[in-house]
């Protein structure tokens, strides 16, 4: 089921009004939140329910048995590790099977040997890597010791199928999520009209942003020989908008969607298109992919505590890893490990920590340097990002090559100016509001402060919308 169809906007107010009004009490409420969960993944293909079962069954059942071996510690390894093991399998299976089998079998030719090996016909369940990760975080905190295991499987199942960020994150914590679902929740009317507000701006980055962006990037990003490398650049800008409107966007529908039902996830996106570094990019870039990389594989590696040469290793690993977590392509690896690359030299150069800070705080612009600062970052993520909207790096070559060979300063065919115009002012309202949560947590600042003028954005964002709105796309992260 999308967040931008008419089942959902029917979906979520019966489910609402029977969690708050019918189903009282925790354990009710999280029956409930189980069912509707799994309608709403079911509504693709009800198929794709046994898969997300089995997975929460693996975690949960792997983590009474880590507590019934505590002292044990050798056996509660083996039980984390299988369970790591079956997890990484069945995504392995879905996702990766194909891309393995045909790049060995090209491998092997290239030596003069055929391997007979068939690919199979199988459908990537949406959101697998997600709630893959979700499950994973449970049992290696369980085995950790950071959290207690739980013996009450259906708190549990609603923490791995919690519907509002079940398909494409944010990628809870067990740590975070799930002892929301052992305490009692009361309405909370200032929380759930904030969490209204914060869907109301997701639905605008996706339905005007995201989705216009996307119709002329699909239309002209395959005729990339034939346009010049400045209508091609701009193509690469549209990507980025479309990407991060269409990305943040369902984050944060998900986490306003979480917040009418009492529950606080994660922040996925900090404003990351005013990075003045890539690594502070990367801090503020879809946070909960990033921090679950650098506590699960960073860390354990060694993270920035061993000798530089180690560390950047380490970080070529974590973002090959991450590329591949975004899909069986090798544009998708190539993407990783060029930001790898940025990184790594972000790291020689020393100033991979810097500007944890709000940008300009305090201020209404950014100094010369910041503002040179935020460009080039910005620079450096558009050519990444046409990197990881190609379908094959021999397009992505192509694309880099002809965007500078094919009279690059010729703006006789710019397409999109409209929709780059239209994400620039979405930016303009997102520096204003920089040091908040998301751009419409506004009601304490005049003049938005007075119910009569909070309602006139609203009722204009709804115009905007309804006069706006894309053709309907579907969101890019259920791909992954």
């Amino acid at each position: 089921m999308l967040f931008n169809s008419i089942e959902f906007l029917l979906f979520l107010p019966i489910v609402f009004l029977l969690y708050w009004f019918v189903f009282r009490g925790r354990r009710w409420q999280n029956l409930l939140v189980v069912v509707a969960s799994y309608v709403f993944y079911g509504w693709w293909d009800w198929r794709f329910l046994f898969l997300i079962a089995l997975t929460s069954l693996c975690s949960y059942g792997s983590g009474l048995l880590i507590e019934r071996f505590e002292g044990k510690r050798k056996s509660q390894q083996l039980v984390s590790a299988a369970n790591i093991l079956v997890n990484i399998g069945i995504l392995g299976v879905f996702k990766y099977y194909n891309f393995f089998v045909e790049n060995l079998d090209a491998l092997f030719a290239a030596m003069g040997f055929h391997l007979d090996w068939v690919t199979m016909s199988i459908i990537l369940p949406v959101g697998i890597s997600f709630y893959t990760f979700q499950a994973l975080s449970y049992s290696i905190d369980v085995y950790q010791r950071k959290l207690p295991a739980t013996h009450d499987i259906v708190e549990f199942f609603a923490y791995i199928s919690f519907f509002p960020q079940l398909v494409a994150g944010p990628i809870e914590r067990a740590t975070n999520l799930l002892p929301q679902f052992q305490r009692e929740r009361r309405f909370d009317y200032a929380k759930a009209v904030d969490g209204l507000r914060q869907m109301l701006w997701g639905f605008l980055k996706k339905l005007v942003i995201a989705d216009n962006c996307a119709a002329v990037v699909n239309y002209y990003w395959p005729q990339y020989h034939d346009l010049p490398g400045a209508s091609l650049f701009l193509l690469g800008v549209l990507f980025t908008f479309q990407i991060y409107c269409d990305f943040s966007g369902y984050s944060d529908i998900a986490i306003g969607c979480a917040r009418l039902f009492g529950f606080n996830l994660m922040r996925n996106f900090s404003y990351p298109y005013f990075s003045r570094s890539i690594p502070e990019f990367w801090r503020r870039w879809h946070i909960s992919f990033t921090t679950w990389f650098r506590d699960y594989i960073y860390f354990p590696l060694g993270g920035s505590r061993c000798d530089k040469w180690k560390v950047i290793r380490n970080v070529y690993i974590v973002w090959g890893i991450s590329g591949l977590w975004h899909g069986a392509n090798w544009t998708f690896v190539c993407w990783g490990l060029f930001h790898g690359t940025l990184l790594a030299i972000y790291n020689i150069l020393g100033i991979n920590t810097r500007y944890k800070q709000v940008v300009a705080f305090g201020r209404y612009l950014p100094s010369i340097k910041e503002a040179f600062q935020i460009a080039l970052t910005f620079f450096l993520t558009v050519i990444g990002f046409i990197i990881f909207r190609s379908k094959t790096m021999t397009q992505a070559i192509g694309y880099l090559k002809s965007m500078v060979c094919n009279q690059f300063f010729d703006a006789s065919a710019l397409y999109g100016v409209t929709y780059v115009c239209f994400g620039l002012a979405l930016l303009a309202v997102e520096w204003l509001q920089r040091d908040k949560q998301h751009a419409l947590q506004f009601s304490s600042v005049k003049p938005f402060n007075y119910r009569l003028v909070r309602w006139c954005v609203y009722y204009l964002i709804l115009i905007i919308i309804s006069k706006y709105a894309g053709s309907s796309q579907t969101f890019i992260y259920f791909q992954f």
